[in-house]
C-alpha cells in the first residue's frame, strides 16, 4: 500500500508528459499557413551567399547581410532583402561582367521579376559603363532592367542624366527617357 502511495503520485506528470508528446504534431503545411497568415517567413538567412551555376560553370553570385524567404505565398512567392543586396554575373568567359549593389530588395519567383531599391548601381566592367538610379526593375527572364525613377548613365564617352529608362541587363541598348546631356552617336 505504502510502495502505490509512492508510485502513483510520481506516475501521473510521466504518463501526462508522454501523452503531450504524442498529442503534438508538426504538419508541415500547417506551420506553412500559418507563417503565412502571420506574414512570418518561412526562413531567414544571415549573412547569405549564394552561388548559382549553369553546366557547371559559375553563373552568377548573390551576397546579402539578410534573407527573408516568404516562398510559402500561394500567390506571390518572394525573397526580401531588407539590408541589400549584391549581385555579380559572370560572362561566358568567367569575367566578372556586371555587378548590381541595392539598399533593398524584393525577387519574385514566379513573375522572375526583382525589385532593387535604393542607392541602386549596376557596373558593366567590361563595357567599363555604370547605371545609378533609386529604383529598377529587373526582368530576369528578359534579361532586362527598367526604371521611372532618374538616372545617370555613365559611359567612356558619355554621361547621360535623365526620368525613366530601359536597357539589356549589361547596359547595352538602353532607351532613355526625358535626357539631360550630351550623347554620342553612331548614325550608318
Amino acid at each position: 500500500m505504502e510502495f502505490t502511495k509512492k508510485i502513483i503520485p510520481k506516475s501521473i506528470p510521466v504518463v501526462l508528459t508522454i501523452g503531450m508528446l504524442f498529442s503534438c504534431t508538426n504538419d508541415s503545411k500547417k506551420v506553412r499557413d500559418f507563417l503565412a497568415d502571420k506574414n512570418l517567413p518561412i526562413g531567414v538567412a544571415k549573412d547569405a551567399y549564394h552561388v548559382y551555376k549553369d553546366s557547371g560553370r559559375v553563373s552568377s553570385k548573390l551576397i546579402t547581410p539578410l534573407l527573408h524567404d516568404f516562398t510559402n505565398r500561394k500567390n506571390h512567392p518572394y525573397n526580401e532583402f531588407p539590408i541589400g543586396i549584391k549581385i555579380i554575373n559572370f560572362s561566358k568567359k568567367s569575367n566578372d561582367s556586371v555587378t548590381i549593389t541595392g539598399d533593398y530588395a524584393l525577387s519574385y519567383s514566379k513573375t522572375q521579376v526583382s525589385e532593387i531599391k535604393g542607392n541602386v548601381v549596376v557596373v558593366n566592367h567590361t563595357e567599363k559603363s555604370r547605371l545609378e538610379t533609386e529604383r529598377l526593375l529587373w526582368d530576369q527572364k528578359t534579361a532586362y532592367f527598367y526604371s521611372e525613377k532618374a538616372f545617370v548613365l555613365t559611359t567612356p564617352t558619355s554621361i547621360v542624366r535623365g526620368i525613366g529608362f530601359e536597357c539589356k541587363e549589361d547596359l547595352s541598348k538602353h532607351l532613355a527617357k526625358n535626357v539631360i546631356g550630351d550623347i554620342e552617336t553612331n548614325e550608318e
